[in-house]
């Protein structure tokens, strides 16, 4: 049975996150997929040009329908993300109502990255359409908030709580990126029975090994490379692998590759010239995330790295499933589940979130293994990320679950 599936997403295509993937599969498999977004405006925080100039080309991708509504850009400042996020809901619920008037959907899904706030317009949608809510929780509000200090009022963080509650209890499935993530989202649902499991994947990282080697990484005989790609932002904890760095400042033989951009790069870039890393530390800047084989085959080593708090514990970040079936030794520095895959897997050596001494330790024995050694953990790596990440495996199950909420739905098609 083929659906009509609406996607509530604060971010879509031409931006780099997993949603696209997600929706392109759903497309695959003979789903009618339409995503209901904002202007395109992640990481950089201004609106993309090439959005202002021609809007229409950005109106589909590889089968998938975008419709688009105004939002205010994030910018790099607190207020300019909080109304982002503010009136990416309010627009999806009113300007995105309206041009999805008289449209039916069999099934209304929510990309719960942050913010939660794009949960409003899932549940209005759901209300509108007749049709079942499914929320994906990849960040869990108001902990992870709480974690990185966006919120520090505990009447505040009581409100975004009531408003998770609001949402989650209006969901008919919530979908949880791990396991040890289940008991928090229950403590904002009366019907925890809704909570099931759904993780990430790893995103197109598989062909590293026939990938043409990136020209923006200089050439350097005799160095060990550690790679980090992703978002840099307060989550990661750049400023414990900053101090690590400094630690390893006269082993000439380390390089640290930082592929990526976010709220945090300019800071970043900043502490790399005070501190006097520039020969070690080196910024590359954001990649469509195609070309991320292409910068992986310089990495001897990928960084993963999450802040010191009880929230980030309980979450896996969506970078290790690629990491992992990018076969290639992976360096953590986080707790609670990361390091437990990381060490299940044997693909590479984990240390406690917050450490820069650790962190510098692992760096350098992952640097003296022999190759032979690195190269086992590279294949432990991809074994593990094809038994528990297959991307093609996750969709199928996730089309299957949508398709039984949908025949077992009470309420009728949608109308106007």
């Amino acid at each position: 049975m083929s659906l009509r599936i609406l996607v509530v997403s604060q971010f879509c295509w031409p931006e780099n996150l997993r949603i696209n993937e997600l929706c392109i599969e759903l497309v695959k498999r003979g789903n009618a997929v339409t995503v209901l977004t904002g202007w395109p405006n992640y990481p950089d925080g201004t609106i993309y040009p090439e959005f202002r100039a021609r809007p229409a080309d950005f109106s589909s991708f590889q089968g998938v329908e975008v419709v688009r509504v105004p939002i205010w850009p994030r910018q790099r400042n607190t207020f300019s993300l909080l109304l982002n996020y503010l009136t990416l809901a309010a627009s999806a619920s009113t300007f995105g109502a309206w041009r999805l008037r008289g449209r039916p959907f069999d099934v209304v899904f929510v990309f719960g990255a942050s913010p939660v706030t794009q949960g409003f317009p899932g549940v209005l949608f759901r209300r509108l359409k007749r049709a079942p809510l499914v929320f994906w929780v990849l960040d869990q509000w108001p902990e992870s908030l709480a974690a990185v200090g966006v919120i520090t009022s505990k009447w505040a963080l009581r409100l975004v709580g009531w408003g998770v509650s609001f949402i989650y209890n209006r969901c008919d499935s919530i979908l949880s990126q791990s396991h040890t993530l289940k008991p928090l989202i229950s403590k904002y649902t009366r019907n925890p029975e809704r909570i099931g499991y759904f993780p990430n994947w790893s995103e197109g990282a598989e062909n590293v090994a026939s990938a043409t080697p990136a020209p923006e990484v200089p050439a350097k005989d005799g160095v060990f490379n550690v790679m980090y790609a992703g978002n840099i932002g307060a989550t990661q904890d750049f400023g414990a692998i900053l101090d690590a760095a400094s630690l390893l400042r006269e082993h000439s033989r380390i390089r640290w590759l930082i592929v990526g951009d976010g709220r945090m790069a300019p800071w970043v870039r900043e502490e790399i010239g005070r501190r006097g890393l520039g020969d070690s530390m080196l910024m590359l800047g954001r990649h469509p995330i195609e070309r991320m084989p292409s910068f992986f085959r310089h990495a001897d080593a990928l960084l993963l790295a999450l802040r010191d708090d009880p929230v980030f514990a309980l979450t896996v970040p969506g970078k290790l499933q690629a990491y992992l079936a990018a076969g290639i030794p992976i360096i953590g520095m986080l707790n609670g589940e990361g390091t437990r895959i990381i060490e299940d897997s044997g693909a590479g050596i984990a240390c406690a979130a917050g450490d820069s001494a650790a962190l510098a330790a692992a760096v350098l024995r992952m640097a003296s293994l022999p190759p032979d050694e690195r190269a086992e953990m590279s294949r432990r790596g991809r074994a593990y990320a094809l038994a528990e990440f297959d991307r093609q495996r996750l969709v199928e199950n996730l089309d299957h679950h949508m398709q039984t909420l949908v025949r077992a739905n009470p309420r009728k098609e949608a109308g106007a």
